[in-house]
């Protein structure tokens, strides 16, 4: 079912209640203030601020929106920003594009586009109940579950049944969902429109009992539950994804018999996956599949994610990855010929500070790649992920510095594997030197003309 289209949307302010405009208005102010000191993007104080003043604010400015939420534990980012460009060519849209995916960042999201005709939210996972509670969204996409943050969301089953809990409370939404995840599809699984998007997995270690009951069989692509009171099975897909190539090319077909050709500019098969949620959801809301697919192949980076820079005569590409699904996958990404690699970890709250998963990815599949000759292990627990790395077999240096351990590899590309923390802070210290860098050079650049000028 395609929601049709409908570019009216009340006035910003007009259909608002007075509380809720002198809340954004501070928070507005609050987000202002926040840049200016050099405190970061204030796309969560802005919201805090706005949700103390007026609590219900995000269901006000997020009225007449034609919202699509997006959840899971690897992929919201890039799906977002996928559904972010696909929805652009239809109109504006509101989407907390920093990854803010706790209601604050949602609501600076709506602050910062407030005649938006469209959203695309990343949505935390334990916060989709509440989000989609406010915002009704039109479409909800589900990506995958598996285990992250034990300290702050629990075991993989608490997860579950609050995607369960959302989808239940919003039987008027088309849910978009991943049927390879037997976790998604249990969450999905009373829809009453579901469209099932066969993404793919290769990560199957926390999904060996079925949350409905039962024991979890899988057979190469294919999953079933037995000793359970139902037949649980994977669910048909609607749509699929043919021809994949590893350049980020494939063919997203469906059971109506649409057709789309996909060409990413970011790696990774996990990122066609996402690509083919971010068609489905898209097209859900009125958007032709291939100018969302053209749209979508448009993005080359997601907050900072692929980027390259230059740091000290290397050529830097910088990766993200959070938990142990997502490092398995982001090593597939890894350019095997770069000319080093430097991994790193840090254990702040935002990254959990129990890094016993480090022992649940397997690092040794970095052995086949010519730039394993070369890895250096960094970040604030570099000494805990350098042990790790030797008991698989690949030999590091160990430098907690994350900049000097970019410049301990020889010149050329190098690419830079962090986690959360991690990365943050080396974007951030890495966009302060280019910013010093270009102010330099137009500093010479005028004194130069100056000259000429005398």
């Amino acid at each position: 079912m395609t929601v049709p289209h409908d570019s009216t949307r009340p006035s910003s302010n007009s259909s608002r209640s007075l509380r809720s405009r002198v809340a954004t208005g501070f928070g507005s102010l609050a987000r202002t203030a926040s840049r200016a000191l050099g405190r970061g993007s204030g796309g969560m104080i802005g919201g805090r601020v706005a949700l103390a003043l007026a609590p219900n604010v995000l269901s006000e400015v997020s009225r007449g929106c034609r919202c699509v939420t997006v959840t899971g534990t690897n992929g919201k980012s890039t799906t977002t920003r996928m559904i972010r460009a696909a929805l652009s060519t239809r109109g504006q849209v509101a989407s907390n594009v920093n990854g803010d995916n706790m209601p604050p960042g949602i609501v600076s999201a709506f602050m910062m586009a407030p005649r938006a005709q469209f959203a695309a939210l990343e949505v935390d996972e334990m916060h989709l109940p509440i989000v989609a509670g406010q915002v009704n969204p039109a479409v909800m996409v589900l990506l995958n579950l598996s285990r992250d943050q034990l300290d702050r969301v629990g075991e993989i089953g608490t997860v579950e049944r609050r995607l369960r809990q959302a989808v239940n409370a919003h039987p008027d939404a088309t849910i978009v969902a991943n049927c390879d995840d037997p976790l998604i599809a249990s969450a999905a699984w009373n829809a009453k429109s579901v469209i099932w998007v066969a993404a793919g997995t290769t990560w199957g270690a926390d999904s060996a009992g079925f949350p409905r009951g039962g024991r979890l069989v899988r057979q190469g692509d294919d999953w079933h539950v037995v000793g359970a009171d139902h037949p649980y099975r994977r669910p048909e897909p609607d749509w699929w994804l043919e021809k994949v190539e590893a350049s980020g090319q494939a063919t997203l077909r469906s059971r109506e018999g649409h057709a789309t050709d996909v060409k990413l500019n970011l790696p990774g098969a996990a990122n066609l996956g996402n690509a083919a949620h971010a068609i489905v959801a898209a097209h859900q809301v009125g958007v032709d599949i291939d100018d969302a697919s053209r749209a979508i192949g448009e993005v080359r980076e997601v907050a900072g994610r692929y980027s390259t820079h230059e740091v000290n005569g290397r050529r830097v590409r910088m990766m993200l990855a959070k938990n142990p699904a997502g490092w398995q996958e982001a090593m597939t990404m890894v350019d095997a010929t770069a000319n080093g690699l430097v991994i790193a970890v840090n254990g702040q709250i935002p990254d959990g500070e129990d890094l016993s998963w480090l022992w649940d990815v397997d690092f040794s599949v970095l052995q086949q790649y010519p730039c394993a000759e070369r890895v250096v292990a960094s970040g604030e627990r570099a000494a805990d992920l350098a042990v790790r790395l030797e008991y698989a077999g690949i030999h590091c240096e160990c430098v907690p510095d994350t900049i000097e351990a970019l410049t301990r590899c020889a010149e050329g590309r190098i690419e830079f594997l962090a986690n959360y923390t991690s990365f943050r802070d080396t974007k951030r210290e890495i966009d302060r030197r280019e910013k010093e860098r270009h102010a330099g050079t137009q500093g010479t650049q005028t004194t130069a003309e100056g000259g000429r000028d005398e």
